[in-house]
């Protein structure tokens, strides 16, 4: 459990990275240093929440689990937003799913 836990914290540190990017070019270059750091950590606590020991279970479930866990935590950094930044969201539950396939498949 040690491993995924570190695999999945890395991924969502390496995908913040990504929606750190594509928020900058979205918002122009203005995007301010706070919504950034913001942004990048919401990704690294839904890999935290992923890489968590869950009960084995099948790969669609996973799937759906880290759509659900990404849809959960990225709602929380949507909220805090004023609901301004609905990519970073629908983002989140992408990732979210990502995240656990490539956990299941180093798995496998």
């Amino acid at each position: 459990m040690k491993k995924r836990l570190m695999v999945a914290l890395i991924g969502g540190a390496l995908l913040g990275l990504v929606c750190v990017a594509g928020a900058f070019i979205r918002s122009g270059f203005t995007a301010s240093p706070m919504f950034v750091f913001s942004l990048w950590f919401n990704r690294v606590i839904i890999g935290l929440v992923i890489g968590a020991p869950w009960i084995e279970t099948s790969r669609g479930k996973s799937l759906l689990r880290g759509a659900l866990f990404g849809l959960l935590v990225s709602f929380a950094f949507y909220s805090s937003t004023g609901f301004e930044d609905p990519i970073s969201f629908l983002a989140g539950i992408v990732y979210g799913v990502i995240i656990e396939a490539w956990l299941s498949r180093l798995k496998n």
